[in-house]
């Protein structure tokens, strides 16, 4: 299993950022363990050391809790809160971003409501 890392941020921010997603689309589950730091440094190719601190970064953030003996485990309520987090995110950054770019290039916002509407119908 191997991941292409890119040089715009460091890889312990990218597994971390992969941990998040896999917690919220429930490829992790509450409760239950993620791979250990030894599979996930084998798996991507990458230094233990880097995986430990991706980890200790979700630990102190409340998303995994250590069990002494049993490894990592995706804390209860992780998923809520990563989603209100990355709710408020797109609602504070990324949609104002999208916003002026329609702008920018003169595209109708009724025209981009409508469309946004037809593909929520469709998922």
């Amino acid at each position: 299993m191997l991941i292409e890392w890119n040089d715009k941020q460091p890889i312990y921010r990218q597994l971390r950022d992969l941990v998040v997603e896999r917690i919220i689309d429930g490829s992790f589950p509450e409760g239950e363990a993620v791979p250990s730091v030894r599979q996930i440094a084998t798996d991507y190719q990458i230094n233990h050391l880097t995986v430990a601190k991706s980890y200790q970064e979700l630990v102190d953030q409340g998303l995994l809790e250590t069990r002494r003996g049993l490894g990592m485990f995706v804390t209860t309520g992780a998923r809520k809160s990563l989603t209100e987090q990355e709710q408020q995110k797109f609602l504070t950054d990324e949609l104002p971003a999208f916003m002026e770019r329609v702008k920018k290039l003169g595209i109708d916002m009724d025209m981009v409501a409508e469309k946004l509407r037809v593909a929520g119908e469709h998922s």
